[in-house]
């Protein structure tokens, strides 16, 4: 009989374009190998030639530039532990249910992106007076179901957080060029927003000095918190605090005696400080140990020593504080579109 290893992989939401979920039940904590981080798209693959490829910077700026590859290679660069969360994620809970890619609890990965500050290039071609955001292009191109227009995905950021040293044009992922599925030959990575931000296959840039009203900005990516109105529509940005328990699973069978409990909490506003159990469905709670954290984008992990001697069906709760005090809500913040799920988390269990 075989010895051979078994492997977590990919759970398929959809082929035409990719989209799969992380297994994050069973990825390591630190980063996320690219076999297992999860897939977002909206459009099948771009097909790009890298030998002659160039990154303009235009609009309005002083000295629009042609960089090449070679030339943001050889920019100072830095590297940042950070985790890309979709919008969507878990938004197969919502009650009532949303249309939409119905991600579970995998539409997150961590990863360590090394590349060149957005900013160095901004300042490299010149900001003009008037600059207010910055439209980063990518090559992926296709038709949306709201329309026969073509469009390219497309997204602004704010001048200000544009400018924000931690934003990123990467180049690699894990000490690796990034892989082709996650924006190779340039991502920008986007510290703190839902990864709807984080253009990948970066066509071009360009500074403008109004609001960008592109389809995945005006349209998709808004919090519309009415069924058949956009009254009160806001845009979907920062992340949401958050936690997931990676085990036990829910509905998995267990003996009596010691279990760890353990699992992972981000925030996009700054520091997870406290994550809080309950074994008794929220009757009581006791707070998880949090591990070392080492940088200041990318998830916390935690455990939490069980010792049940009673046989029975358990609800297992988890929930996140951050340092703004934000706490994950018992019910979500139901939108029409299903973005920023962070409703406390639970899964349950038999003890036999």
């Amino acid at each position: 009989m075989s010895d051979a290893k078994v492997r977590p992989f990919l759970k398929t939401l959809s082929l035409q374009p990719e989209n799969q979920e992380t297994p994050i039940s069973f990825v390591p904590n630190k980063r996320t190998p690219y076999q297992l981080f999860y897939r977002r798209n909206h459009f099948t693959y771009p097909t790009l030639t890298y030998l002659n490829y160039w990154l303009p910077i235009r609009g309005l700026v002083n000295r629009p530039t042609l960089f090449s590859l070679s030339d943001i290679y050889q920019l100072p660069s830095k590297s940042l532990k950070v985790v890309l969360e979709c919008a969507g994620d878990k938004r197969s809970f919502f009650d009532p249910k949303v249309f939409g890619e119905q991600w579970e609890k995998g539409a997150i990965s961590q990863g360590v992106w090394k590349g060149v500050s957005l900013r160095t290039l901004l300042e490299l071609a010149g900001l003009e007076t008037g600059a207010k955001e910055v439209v980063i292009e990518g090559y992926d191109v296709g038709k949306r179901k709201d329309t026969e227009e073509i469009h390219r995905y497309a997204r602004s950021l704010p001048i200000e957080k544009a400018l924000h040293p931690d934003t990123l044009i990467a180049y690699e992922c894990n000490t690796q060029p990034i892989p082709f599925k996650h924006g190779f030959p340039f991502r920008l990575i986007v510290p703190n927003w839902y990864a709807m931000a984080s253009v990948k296959w970066i066509k071009q840039i360009t500074v403008i000095g109004k609001h960008f009203d592109g389809p995945f900005q005006n349209i998709d990516y808004m919090y519309y918190p009415h069924i058949e109105s956009i009254k009160d529509a806001y845009p979907v940005t920062t992340i949401n605090v958050n936690s997931t328990i990676q085990s036990p699973q829910d509905m998995e069978i267990l003996e009596t005696g010691h279990h760890l409990v353990k699992g992972i909490a981000w925030t996009g506003k700054g520091e997870i400080k406290k994550v809080e159990i309950s074994t008794n469905n929220g009757h009581t709670w006791a707070e998880a140990e949090l591990e070392q954290h080492d940088n200041k984008y990318g998830w916390y992990t935690w455990t939490y020593e069980w010792v049940v001697q009673k046989s029975g069906e358990y609800s297992i709760l988890v929930k996140a504080t951050d340092s703004f005090n934000r706490v994950q809500p018992e019910r979500p913040f139901w939108n029409r579109k299903g973005y920023g799920y962070n409703a406390i988390d639970n899964v349950k269990v038999k003890v036999e």
